[in-house]
């Protein structure tokens, strides 16, 4: 579904609506309610899966509704940007940094042989293991709480923390965990927890278990249900800002990229370099990796940038991964991984292929944002203000489009019988540097994921306030089941750098259904809960440390909690068990009763 030009008028109508709702709301946590137009629909789930026949879920550039011209020039190839002037062009590297002129031809798949495509199945068959075992819980990114609560008080309590560490580096703190540090939870299955070795406390019970990389540099394993730590913590010494992601086929193996270089605060070395490090979890410890001042980066100069914050998607079926990261290349890495439970070993030796890319905005590079996948097509923004799609088997690029400033958050992506949709924001980055304070927005759009075209936007007033942005830090919250009319996005630093405001808007045509404004900001990221009911049940925190367990029928809490101090990561749910940890230097197990 394209821009719609008679819906313009809506559209402008919402923004107008938000700008009133901004300027006539002072006090602190109120609701403004809007206009609900539409029923909450149900949205058909698609069933396909790659581990049957992945070569059927590829969809040939072909089949595309984009330009098919490609330009190349000395190994780079070329295509027009999409809504602005220009052209966008991308290139493979080896590891020195030199382009690759006939990489694209030993990319392609091969029919005989159905490992050779990397292609994703809808969002419930990305893990064949139940938990959330990436960042939002699959390749649509639309899955932060696995399974359904019973919810009969609307209550959250804390039922047991850890305590965990600090790092002073870079001239900054960084204590316990921060954006985007999402637990992982995995409920794994028999004969992986006993090849784990785990005691017998762990080893006997269904075991779902919080594996969590956070600022200290440390990888945290505890019991879901009681806190107690499994093993100990794997100490890498080196700092996690991302989250990790655990290997979706039931194997032994995390994978997480390094956030903080400089782990002491001595501004004269860097004792950590940045490396994206992959970690036996039957040994404990890290087997495997690479590093992220990797000669071929674009954005090793001049400072010399190379951390990972996405959290990366493994497609199962062709045993690849696929890791933007923040030194402007993109990685897909074959893992050739294995797993024996019987001999209790994993394994994994990783193959790289680089990508790197350049549009007419192209100046400061990295992708911050967890990539988001549909079929073969993958998405990710950038620091540039690039959104962009490629191709997970032949990494070429389909289309390119300039959002208008930094988008860090990652999407969420919805398939429907209307289109395949992308629900992105940006930050003020660029836009706060050069100038301006009353006309600052942050872009909230709806985008057709098949062409990059807009379907609608709305736009929120926003301050700039550096060193830290405002704007769509959190990744929007994809309404289902009962508010599937609706998709909420959490907006940071409205109205003062203090303040924050969290939308719900309509899905079709991005008219406001209720406003709720904070007196302190948020970039931790919206989840829902689906109780045994059928009721969703809204949990997001902010930064002055206040978990709102709320309606998200209507945006009003139900009750809320304290943590502490900020909230900057985005919580994951197992069941009545949802886990998070704060600046307070503690990880929270908090039931929903």
């Amino acid at each position: 579904m394209a821009f719609d030009s008679a819906r313009a008028p809506r559209k402008l109508a919402a923004a107008a609506l938000g700008l009133a709702l901004l300027a006539g709301c002072t006090a602190p946590d109120t609701v403004t309610p809007g206009v609900r137009e539409h029923s909450p629909a149900a949205v058909p789930q698609p069933s396909y899966d790659p581990q049957t026949d992945p070569e059927k879920l590829y969809i040939e550039p072909a089949d595309l509704p984009i330009g098919q011209e490609v330009g190349e020039d000395a190994g780079w190839y070329t295509r027009p940007m999409t809504g602005s002037d220009g052209e966008y062009k991308w290139a493979f590297l080896d590891a020195a940094g030199n382009v690759l002129a006939d990489a694209a031809a030993g990319l392609q798949p091969d029919a005989a042989d159905p490992s050779s495509f990397t292609a994703f199945g809808a969002g419930e068959t990305y893990t064949s293991v139940p938990g959330v075992l990436t960042f939002r819980g699959n390749n649509y990114r639309d899955a932060p709480a696995y399974g359904t609560a019973d919810v009969v008080e609307k209550k959250l309590e804390i039922v047991w923390t850890q305590e965990i560490g600090e790092v002073r580096g870079d001239g900054s703190y960084w204590p316990g965990a921060g954006w985007t540090g999402q637990p992982l939870l995995v409920n794994w299955p028999a004969e992986t927890r006993e090849a784990m070795g785990f005691d017998a406390e762990f080893a006997q019970k269904d075991l779902v278990e919080v594996i969590y990389p956070v600022f200290e540099g440390k990888v945290y394993r505890l019991d879901l249900e009681t806190g107690k730590q499994t093993k100990e913590p794997i100490d890498s010494g080196c700092g996690f800002k991302g989250t990790g992601s655990v290997d979706p086929r039931g194997y032994p193996l995390l994978y997480a990229g390094q956030g903080l270089n400089d782990m002491d605060d001595d501004e004269a070395t860097d004792d950590c370099p940045f490396r994206y490090r992959i970690f036996d979890l039957i040994q404990n410890k890290e087997v495997s990796g690479w590093e992220g001042t990797d000669p071929a980066a674009p954005r090793l100069e001049p400072e010399g940038w190379g951390a990972f914050d996405s959290s990366a998607l493994v497609n199962a079926a062709s045993d690849t991964l696929i890791e933007p990261a923040e030194n402007g290349l993109i990685y897909k890495a074959k893992l050739n991984a294995s797993f024996d439970a019987a001999t209790k070993t994993v394994s994994v030796n990783p193959e790289l292929t680089r990508m790197e890319y350049q549009t007419p905005v192209t100046a400061e590079y990295g992708l911050e944002s967890s990539a988001v996948a549909y079929r073969n097509l993958v998405y990710a923004s950038d620091n540039d203000g690039n959104l962009l799609c490629w191709d997970a088997t032949t990494m070429a690029v389909y289309w390119v489009r300039d959002v208008g400033d930094d988008s860090d958050a990652s999407m969420v992506l919805e398939e429907t019988d209307d289109g395949v949709f992308l629900y992105h924001g940006n930050t003020l980055d660029k836009r706060g540097k050069e100038g301006g304070s009353g006309e600052l927005v942050t872009n909230l759009r709806k985008i057709d994921a098949l062409t990059g075209e807009i379907v609608w936007e709305f736009d929120v007033p926003t301050s700039a306030d550096y060193p830290n942005n405002g704007g769509l830090l959190a990744t929007p919250l994809l309404g289902k089941g009962e508010i599937s009319d609706m998709v909420i996005f959490n907006v940071s630093k409205t109205n003062s750098t203090r303040e924050g405001d969290m939308y719900a808007l309509d899905k079709l045509t991005g008219e406001v259904i209720w406003r709720r404004h904070f007196g302190r900001y948020s970039w931790s990221s919206p989840i829902a809960i689906t109780g045994s009911d059928g009721h969703q049940y809204g949990i997001v925190s902010d930064s002055g440390g206040t978990m709102h367990l709320f309606d998200p029928n209507t945006g009003e809490d139900y009750s809320t909690i304290s943590l502490g101090k900020n909230v900057e990561a985005s919580p994951a749910a197992f069941g009545n068990m949802l886990v998070v940890a704060s600046y307070d230097k503690k990880i929270f197990g908090i039931r929903i009763s």
